[in-house]
Order: structure tokens, then sequence, then C-alpha cells
């Protein structure tokens, strides 16, 4: 699992501020119309899994299908003139990519319960973990087997050839000598 948060930041020494008309008293900064960033998230293999285009905030979540890592890509619009956008981006994953506060809020339970529940979950993190671990393992040390094997071949291969052609040599050189009345 992995959630992300983002949102333009206000320029510095730019910005005014507006009230708005809810109930809601704190003031927001306005940002210009070129502060807008588009974003793409991709998979390991290419795949796109989020994308949002001239946005000032926006947040997206995904469970990860693939090992691997992931990108997050943002850019800007061209400006004229230049201009620099500035952005703050929250990227989580695993255990660490659930709200527990939000848990804590809603079954009002303390905080011993929402402790456990962490551990649980970076148990069962820790859990699966170990088990691709393992098939890793496994799928390593057979194809250590098999090279080990291959050289091995490789070895008595070409130890044949060349007791092959030390014979020959042998041969060739007795044959010589024969033919030149030295032996």
């Amino acid at each position: 699992m992995a959630v992300g948060k983002y949102h333009v930041v206000v320029p510095e020494g730019g910005g005014s501020t507006s009230s708005s008309s809810s109930s809601s008293s704190s003031a927001q900064p306005l940002l210009p119309e070129s502060h807008r960033v588009s974003l793409r998230v991709t998979s390991p293999y290419g795949n796109s899994l989020h994308y949002s285009e001239n946005v000032q905030s926006g947040n997206f979540a995904f469970t990860a299908s693939e090992a691997g890592d992931y990108l997050a890509c943002f850019w800007a619009p061209d400006h004229r003139p230049t201009a620099t956008v500035g952005f703050e981006f929250d990227w989580r994953s695993g255990v660490s990519a659930r709200d527990w506060t939000n848990v804590a809020k809603k079954g009002q339970v303390d905080m011993m319960e929402v402790e456990l529940k962490k551990l649980e979950d970076t148990i069962n993190s820790i859990h699966e973990e170990m088990f691709y671990l393992r098939a890793r393992e496994e799928e390593m040390q057979e194809l250590n087997r098999r090279t080990n094997s291959r050289m091995a071949w490789l070895g008595f291969f070409s130890l044949a050839i060349c007791l092959s052609v030390a014979g020959l040599q042998l041969w060739h050189l007795k044959n010589f000598f024969e033919r030149k009345k030295l032996l």
C-alpha cells in the first residue's frame, strides 16, 4: 500500500490571501495561475498508476502489484517568463501509509490498541517479506547450482580438448621426426 499527497506552495513574497465565504475563518493563499504542476506515478514496468494535469494539489493511493521502484514524475508547463514552482510531497508506503490517527478517532480505542495494531501490521509486513526473501533465495540457489554444474562440464570439456590437442601434437611430432630419420 502506498499513498501520496502533494500541493504547490506559495512562492516567497507572492500570493495574496482571501477569506472564504464558508464558516472557516482561516485565510488561504491564492496561487498564481502559472503555479500548477502535472504528475504521473508509474510502476517499475511503466504502467501508469496515477495521472493529474495542471493541478495545485492532490493525492493518490495504490497497492503495489510489481516488485521494484515506483516513480513519481512532476513537471510544470512552459512559463513565459520563467517561473519557479515549489511543492510539498509526502509519499508513504507499507505500515506508515495507514492513517493511525483516524483509526484511533473512529473506534475510540486507547493508545495501547493502536500500538498493537501497528505492531500487528509490522509483523504481517515482515512475515510477507520473509516469504518473498525465501522464494528469492531458492531461485538464487537453483541458479547457483545450474551455474556450478555448467562450469564443471565446461572444465571437463576444456580438459578433454587440451588432452586431445596434446595427443595430436605428440603424434604429429613423432611422425615428423620419423620422416626426418631423427628418431
